[in-house]
């Protein structure tokens, strides 16, 4: 697949990427990105809820009632789940919620993820660009000249950039990323995938077999 690299000003820089199809061209499979992406949502759970067992409740254990005679069923403490305020029956415990995953799942996940957008004509090229201080106006500037006002645009840089990543963090559905830190999550999540040039050839090394 061969793209026009753009400029930060939406133009047509006279320069061509061709993506590799090992990468970019691959038939997506759709159940490892669904696995990724499930690991991904719970790795993010903190797994701290808990709720009270009839054993944690701080209620009297007076007999209530008689055992018979009252028409109703026995009763014997007020802890009993079946009264309000008793202790919840197999309520949440903390917990972990991470699992594993494959280094080859998740590889052919975020190239699947990689593919997909792709297909979908979601995929653009960049030069590097940088600014010289950090400044959400800056970025803006940068999202209006590509159309991308009010879509979720996914920047993928070819190594870490502070002025950049600060000035497009405050800018809602803009995330920032490197060709390292990408994931299946974020992938999936965009609309629109921003590749600067650099990172092209970072992203292919890290996924050629």
């Amino acid at each position: 697949m061969e793209l026009s690299v753009l400029t930060i000003q939406g133009k047509d820089s006279g320069k061509k990427v061709v993506l590799s199809d090992e990468i970019f061209g691959i038939e997506p499979n759709e159940h490892v990105v669904w696995l990724d992406v499930k690991q991904y949502l719970a790795n993010q759970r903190q797994g701290t809820h808990k709720a009270k067992q009839r054993a944690e409740i701080a209620r009297t254990t007076r007999k209530l009632k008689r055992q018979k005679g009252t028409g109703g069923a026995r009763a014997g403490s007020m802890k009993s789940p079946l009264f309000r305020g008793g202790g919840r029956v197999f309520g949440p415990v903390p917990r972990d919620y991470s699992f594993k995953l494959n280094k080859k799942v998740k590889s052919l996940a975020r190239q699947s993820a990689f593919a997909a957008k792709a297909q979908e004509g979601a995929v653009s090229v960049l030069e590097n660009f940088t600014f010289d201080a950090p400044k959400t106006k800056s970025f803006l500037e940068v999202i209006n000249a590509l159309s991308l006002a009010g879509t979720k645009a996914l920047f993928i840089l070819s190594e870490e950039d502070k002025n950049v990543y600060l000035s497009g963090r405050n800018l809602d559905k803009v995330q920032v990323t490197t060709a390292a830190d990408v994931n299946t999550y974020d992938l999936v999540n965009a609309t629109r995938l921003l590749i600067a040039e650099g990172a092209v050839a970072k992203i292919e090394s890290s996924f050629s077999k």
